[in-house]
């Protein structure tokens, strides 16, 4: 059922090409303004770090955390998010990137600011490891399909990597199809009579 949803979904929708980002710093400052708030919102914060030269974690390190502050503002809770990005590239700063998938998640959660979500959007998008990341928007869906009950992050992450190929590329286009859904069929006040998957 997993494959059948996800293949419609993009032939209705078509390819996703997300993370929209340019390196691998910018995916991992991503990860962390679009806690809490819309990516709308990471734009413009991303838009200002570039502008002033500072979207890497190289110059997050650097820069004093006020001036994080300031740019980052459109992203909210601005004075945490910039703690968490002065957390996240000093973990990087000395990072090797051979370390385990389950290794490097671990380290990872251990990060101030770091929760599963975001942990797994920069495995996964990033480093391009094998992890399936869970939002709200999937556990809505796993519901409303009544394909699975449990609301637990990783129980429902578990349910989507046993039951699909350990694919990447994959989890990166159904993790954006299902994000594209829910922000066009499946809202907290859903148009199911129009949704591309309602009879998958």
């Amino acid at each position: 059922m997993l494959i059948e949803i996800y293949k419609s979904l993009l032939q209705f929708f078509g390819k996703q090409y997300w993370w929209p980002a340019e390196t691998k710093d910018e995916i991992i400052i991503g990860a962390i303004l679009t806690q809490n708030t819309s990516w709308h919102n990471v734009e413009k914060a991303i838009f200002n770090l570039k502008k002033e030269g500072f979207c890497s974690l190289c110059k997050i390190r650097e820069i004093p955390l006020e001036d994080i502050q300031q740019l980052i503002k459109p992203a909210g809770f601005y004075k945490q998010k910039s703690v968490y990005l002065k957390e996240i590239a000093r973990f990087f700063e000395n990072f090797d990137e051979n370390t385990d998938t389950l290794q490097f998640r671990k380290m990872l959660l251990n990060v101030k600011g770091i929760g599963f979500e975001t942990a797994d959007s920069i495995l996964l998008y990033a480093f391009s490891r094998p992890v399936f990341v869970i939002d709200a928007y999937t556990i809505r869906l796993l519901k409303r399909k009544k394909l699975f009950e449990s609301s637990k992050y990783e129980e429902v992450q578990s349910f989507f990597m046993q039951n699909l190929p350990k694919d990447v590329e994959l989890f990166k286009e159904y993790h954006a199809l299902i994000v594209k859904l829910a922000k066009t069929y499946c809202r907290k006040n859903p148009y199911c009579t129009e949704c591309p998957i309602k009879c998958a």
